[in-house]
């Protein structure tokens, strides 16, 4: 910001009848802004030319069935040159408008509980936070992923837009990063609700907190600079175009501004909750409170209000009635206080309280560094001239009330604590979570507390319909680890016989298949067109190579090294070697298999973990069978096989039973029952193979990106964008890990082949950063493949 001036009042806005939830700067028309209220209306302002200075409605939105907490601008694209606005509320939905609509232009629904926050990203990218714990990744009318990890509500959330980052903060006192609906770091610090967060640069980003702090942090994780001013919980930032100064308001009743990391000028307002703010273009502040008022604030002094709404301002600040237990006045104590010639000392800081004692009354004053006076803030309520009720401990802790609850005749009583000061919508919400109680008992539990403490509320009268949003009760925080193990290699060199030894990943020539290097590449994507041979690869990738003899010699030499008990009969070993001749010779397909020998195969995987790897190489030979391939993944057998083929992938698990299991998976796609299968079980297969991209294994990650590959062939003429999306996201999570190049250039194909004549994949992908994230394979030339086949990407994500 150029200007020093500080900010005045511009004008006051009573459009809205309840508390003011959220404001959002809109792209059109210039000047404009959006607020969202408890009265479940969103509500579109523009600047007038009036000698106000004010602002005039020109639009409402309704659709909420309960009262709205959020909203964002989501940016204009070509079908919709004015952007989109999107509000969540707390009937769980998210309703997505066009500028000159009332009703919403299509609704979100997948949240389990109110949706309390909104960021919008590029190409239509929306990303939701929720008191069910989770944030969700919208794109269009569809859920992308479910970004899960937090163990309370999610009260913030921002996108960082260039590197394909996502951040969430929670009444668990964290911060989360994610990336591809991975968490990959995980912030701590805040000592309680994280309420708010914005985006500073793609390297950093700020957070507010109950706690009443700000913190400045790196995305790589430090912590970098705290911020101290605010007396009660911080429940919005705003930052201006430089990057550097900002603004919050909280539930002390003051908007803050901050120049240069310091509080550069403090101003209260005559609401007890500032619930929002947000930056005009022209550099003025709009800030929603809970007295249902939008009012803005201008640096500029041909945009103050005129002297006398000025002063009515003033008036109405000094006519509020403010209670210490709140903690707006911070640590000041009420004994002793002095009279008003304490007043004739100036302050050493904007926003300096001061308490003086007036007779029988207590008032509060504020410093104006601008004014250069001490101006008065209200009148203290419970003070040193006041009798105060009598608190009561429970749990360590002081309260004005803790009742005894009832539910039913039989069960044991329930404490209720409860403050004068909280909310008791939200003091009922927080009991009922606590006590594993229905929702249904909220109005009830409520309507007790308000009944119960009639005389006894601070400030104006309450509206019946209460809010659970105040933050006067802590959520109880917890955490969750997330222990990542990282397997040895058990491969010794005993034995001739190494799983995967023999695997092929030479650079192919022009004309022969870029998997295999073997055969001409017959693809629809080379007959099509001679400029991409690489993607859209829509037949699957298999893992054919194999050399019986020896397989057979390794599964005879563990069996007779094995216990008694654990030995192989005859009868299964010479079954196994008739159906491994079969499967391996020319024209298997075509070669009768007995049930008898599918049967004694699958008994025959299930041999101890540290000497099956043998048995699971003919079972991926065999999978390409027709009829071992119908037989193994039938409904009832393939559930079986699939988890039987996870179990040995879990990730403390031996590497090469991984990667064997691995490409099975990858082979059952060779036949029509088996892609049934796996696409049936995408979700949690792909889910427990991600796991695996952190195990130091080239052979595991070649396997690994056949599998995404072999699932993103089989997505690509399918309109299911939630399948797509967990394609892309585990594609770029193990592009994170892997190093060898033929990994990477399946990986590549795999994600051509999910955005390949998909725009709304296509707007995914890039939302989710992943041209930044594969730019450095383009200049790969050994083998050639990868740098073309990144460039080819590169130029489809454009």
């Amino acid at each position: 910001m150029a200007s020093s001036n500080s900010y005045k009042l511009r004008c006051s806005i009573p459009g809205h009848e309840m508390d003011v939830r959220g404001l959002a700067t809109a792209v059109f028309p210039d000047g404009a802004f959006v607020s969202v209220s408890r009265d479940r209306t969103g509500r579109v302002w523009v600047p007038n030319s009036s000698p106000d200075k004010g602002f005039t409605e020109m639009h409402c939105m309704s659709g909420h069935s309960d009262f709205i907490s959020c909203v964002c601008i989501i940016p204009p694209n070509e079908t919709y040159p004015r952007g989109l606005i999107a509000t969540g509320g707390n009937d769980h939905n998210i309703c997505v408008f066009i500028l000159d609509q009332p009703q919403p232009l299509f609704t979100l629904k997948g949240h389990k509980n109110t949706v309390c926050t909104l960021s919008s990203g590029t190409f239509g990218t929306l990303l939701s936070g929720s008191w069910d714990t989770t944030a969700k990744v919208w794109l269009g009318e569809k859920c992308m992923m479910t970004l899960q990890g937090h163990s309370a509500a999610v009260w913030a959330v921002v996108i960082l837009s260039e590197q394909g980052l996502m951040l969430s903060g929670s009444a668990d006192k964290t911060i989360k990063l994610w990336k591809t609906g991975r968490c990959e770091n995980t912030f701590t610090g805040h000592e309680d609700c994280v309420r708010g967060l914005a985006v500073i640069s793609e390297m950093e980003f700020f957070s507010c907190s109950n706690d009443t702090t700000i913190r400045r942090w790196q995305v790589t994780g430090a912590c970098v600079q705290v911020y101290y001013s605010h007396t009660n919980y911080i429940y919005s930032l705003a930052i201006f175009p430089n990057s550097q100064d900002f603004v919050s308001t909280g539930e002390d009743r003051t908007l803050r501004i901050w120049r240069k990391g310091e509080c550069f000028q403090t101003i209260r307002l005559p609401a007890q909750s500032v619930w929002c703010c947000c930056i005009l273009p022209n550099g003025d502040i709009a800030v929603g409170a809970s007295d249902g008022i939008i009012r803005v604030f201008t640096e500029v002094e041909d945009r103050m209000a005129s002297a006398e709404d000025l002063q009515a301002f003033e008036d109405e600040l000094s006519k509020t009635t403010i209670d210490p237990k709140i903690g707006d006045l911070g640590d000041i104590k009420l004994e002793d206080l002095p009279g008003r010639e304490h007043l004739n000392e100036p302050g050493n800081r904007d926003g300096q309280t001061r308490l003086i004692k007036d007779g029988e009354k207590v008032e509060a004053y504020q410093w104006s560094v601008s004014d250069n006076r001490w101006v008065k803030i209200g009148d203290v309520v419970g003070g040193s001239n006041q009798q105060i009720t009598k608190r009561v401990m429970y749990e360590g802790k002081e309260y004005d009330y803790v009742f005894t609850i009832d539910v039913n005749e039989e069960g044991p009583s329930m404490k209720l604590p409860y403050n004068v000061a909280e909310d008791p919508w939200l003091t009922a919400h927080n009991f009922l979570q606590k006590n594993d109680l229905s929702p249904m008992f909220l109005d009830q539990v409520a309507n007790f507390i308000i009944e119960n403490t009639k005389g006894h509320v601070v400030g104006p009268a309450q509206s019946s319909m209460g809010d659970p949003f105040t933050g006067g009760a802590r959520y109880i925080p917890g955490s969750v680890d997330d222990p990542a193990g990282i397997a040895a290699d058990p491969f010794t060199g005993s034995g001739r016989y190494i799983p995967g030894a023999s695997m092929n990943t030479g650079a192919p020539a022009n004309v022969v298949d870029p998997f295999t290097g073997g055969g001409a590449y017959s693809s629809a994507a080379l007959r099509q067109t001679q400029t991409n041979i690489y993607f859209p690869k829509t037949d699957g990738v298999t893992f054919e190579q194999a050399n019986a003899s020896q397989i057979i010699a390794k599964l005879k030499e563990l069996n007779g090294r094995a216990p008694q008990e654990q030995k192989l009969s005859e009868e299964i070993l010479e079954s196994l070697e008739r159906l491994l001749v079969c499967v391996c010779g020319p024209n298997s397909s075509e070669q009768p298999l007995t049930i008898q020998q599918i049967s004694l195969l699958w008994k025959a995987c299930h041999w101890p973990e540290d000497i099956v790897f043998p048995v699971l190489d003919i079972m991926r030979l065999a999978v390409r069978h027709p009829q071992v391939n119908e037989s193994l993944c039938g409904e009832e057998e393939g559930v079986q096989l699939c988890n039987h083929l996870l179990s040995l992938m879990r990730p403390e698990g031996r590497p090469a039973n991984q990667m064997l299991a691995l490409r099975i998976l990858c082979n059952c796609f060779s036949g029509r029952h088996g892609r049934s299968l796996l696409m049936a079980q995408r979700e949690t297969v792909l889910l427990h193979a991600a796991d695996l991209a952190p195990i130091l294994n080239k052979n595991i990650h070649i396997a690994l990106a056949t599998l995404v590959l072999n699932y993103a062939g089989c997505l690509h003429s399918q309109p299911d964008l939630e399948a797509k999306a967990q394609c892309l996201s585990v594609a770029s999570r193990v592009l994170e890990s892997v190093q060898d190049r033929e990994a990477v250039f399946r990986l590549l194909v795999a994600l051509g082949t999910t955005v390949a004549s998909d725009h709304t994949a296509k707007d995914l992908a890039c939302s989710l950063g992943v041209g930044s994230q594969i730019s450095k394979y383009s200049s790969v030339s050994d083998p050639s493949k990868v740098g073309e086949c990144c460039q080819l990407l590169l130029k489809e994500l454009q």
